[in-house]
């Protein structure tokens, strides 16, 4: 009896250590924090959208000098933002499908919502209705804005329903990311997802980007730009803008989109302005985001991202009272184009982290969740434009660069009050309706319209048929106009000639067969200027 007592107590005591040593090896967070974390993330994507809207693009390869002006009111303004709507459209499919649904499904979404799409998204609705999916919809060889910071902005959601589960990141960014981006334009969602997912756990930002970095390539460039900015801010550690020169030095003109131009919506560039507010911020929330919407480009979303970072490290009780305030106000305001408000997305977000966690071996215990270490293994290495730098543009007004038919005329476009016109684009609509455009480089980019009248050509490279192009747009009552509408990269060096032909055919939905033409431009295989590259203090 006694030593049936004592073997009974040996297994509880076992057992009890057992368990006891798990749990060690388990992150832990109450129920309660875990809901004000996330809606502190999904505050902070409202409070940092607002307060950098005015100056989106204002500043470009220039830090922001202009005064600031904000107050927590102003947050209602987030309701009509982008950086919220298209990825709660996310967030609906996820409710609508699974969560375990394809990537086509979430593409379908996004390309039939109501709303207007810019740069990598709308490449990517343009593919849907073209029959090209995920993820073939974001592969540079469909997208010539594979790098765009479009998935960057609208991966919050996977962050905030994956506490301490940087795998999941990865693994659902990777499905979602490559409906419109590819390489560095995916790895920005990742990174910003994995930064949220370290927050819940961790209070230190070095330590939160660290882990972050694990999550993606370090041979990646997005990875060598967030290093980059570590290194400034060491040796610079209280002169932010400093630190900035020399990264836009090194890096502020890599960009295929906006080639030509100082113009950058590339994801790398931006991620890093998210990381030089959060390092130089030192985890105060009005200069972080002073700081990452000083630094120009793309700033809204760029302190949107860096304030959702600050959200879920304190959580939406440890915010400021007055911003609190200004998201209670709106709190159960819809979001346009959406079914969410704040408080409901916060409810649908808690949920989905309860499930997502679960799944993984978590479980609940007295009002507290504990959650397992998860296994780490970045996402794959592949890089978009490799060796790919911009040379020059080719308006089709420089007519002694551009063979025409005699069809084609000049596209005249009016000024939006009507006082006032240009010379837009060349177009033509006739089957047979020819261009020839010949250069030297390695690759090309044919710009032109994507409109309501557009029509289909034939596309040819050296004298061999590429493909038909569509140039018909007219989704969410919108058109684009200098548009990349074919792209070839990763030609041989040398001479070569692009043939476009009219078709004479339209879409089934357009008013025309029209082909609208605006000019050429032209890259080349080189090393990048980041390549190679030394900051000052490092010659």
């Amino acid at each position: 009896m006694k030593k049936s007592i004592l073997l009974l107590l040996v297994s509880i005591i076992s057992i009890f250590f057992v368990q006891a040593q798990s749990n060690l090896s388990r992150k832990k967070i109450s129920l309660n924090d875990l809901k004000d974390k996330i809606a502190g993330g999904w505050a902070g994507k409202m409070i940092g959208v607002t307060y950098g809207a005015p100056h989106e693009f204002r500043f470009q390869q220039a830090i922001n000098t202009d005064t600031i002006k904000w107050a927590p009111a102003d947050i209602k303004g987030s309701i009509w933002q982008d950086d919220l709507y298209v990825q709660l459209s996310f967030l609906m499919a996820m409710d609508k499908f699974g969560i375990d649904a394809p990537a086509k499904n979430f593409q379908e979404m996004l390309a039939k919502a109501g709303y207007p799409l810019w740069c990598a998204n709308m490449q990517a609705r343009k593919n849907y209705y073209d029959s090209i999916f995920p993820p073939a919809s974001g592969d540079p060889e469909n997208s010539f804005r594979a790098d765009d910071i479009d998935f960057q902005i609208e991966a919050d959601y996977i962050g905030f329903m994956n506490p301490g589960l940087p795998q999941n990141v990865v693994d659902i960014s990777g499905k979602i990311g490559h409906i419109m981006n590819y390489g560095d334009g995916v790895y920005g969602g990742i990174f910003v997802g994995s930064l949220y997912s370290a927050a819940y756990f961790e209070n230190d930002i070095n330590k939160i980007i660290e882990q972050a970095l694990h999550t993606i390539p370090a041979e990646s460039d997005y990875a060598k730009i967030v290093r980059d900015v570590i290194k400034l801010h060491n040796h610079y550690p209280k002169n932010w803008e400093a630190a900035w020169k020399e990264l836009d030095d090194k890096w502020g003109d890599e960009d295929i989109s906006g080639a030509g131009s100082k113009f950058n919506i590339d994801a790398k560039l931006n991620g890093a302005y998210i990381v030089m507010g959060l390092l130089y911020g030192e985890g105060d929330v009005y200069r972080t985001l002073e700081i990452t919407t000083r630094c120009g480009q793309d700033a809204d979303c760029n302190p949107s991202n860096a304030m959702a970072v600050l959200g879920l490290i304190k959580g939406f009780s440890a915010l400021p009272a007055d911003m609190q305030k200004g998201v209670k106000d709106i709190g159960d305001s819809i979001f346009i184009n959406t079914s969410y408000s704040f408080n409901s997305a916060v409810i649908a977000t808690d949920q989905y982290a309860l499930q997502l966690t679960q799944k993984k071996g978590a479980y609940i215990k007295n009002d507290t969740i504990y959650i397992p270490n998860q296994p780490l293994k970045p996402a794959a290495y592949e890089v978009s434009f490799p060796k790919l730098v911009y040379d020059r543009s080719v308006p089709v007004f420089s007519k002694s660069d551009w063979v025409f038919s005699s069809n084609w005329k000049t596209y005249i476009e009016k000024s939006w009050d009507g006082k006032s016109e240009r010379d837009q684009a060349i177009f033509a609509n006739k089957a047979g309706d020819a261009m020839e455009f010949s250069f030297n480089g390695t690759g090309i980019s044919l710009m032109g319209n994507w409109v309501k009248d557009g029509g289909k050509a034939d596309v040819y490279l050296d004298g061999k048929f590429q493909r038909r192009i569509n140039t018909y747009y007219n989704y969410a009552a919108q058109e684009h106009r200098d548009v990349s509408i074919w792209h070839k990269f990763q030609l041989s060096p040398g001479k070569h000639t692009v043939k476009l032909v009219v078709a004479g055919e339209k879409h089934p939905d357009s008013m025309g067969a029209n082909i609208y033409l605006t000019q050429a431009i032209l890259f080349k295989t080189g090393d990048k200027k980041s390549e190679g590259y030394r900051f000052t203090f490092e010659k």
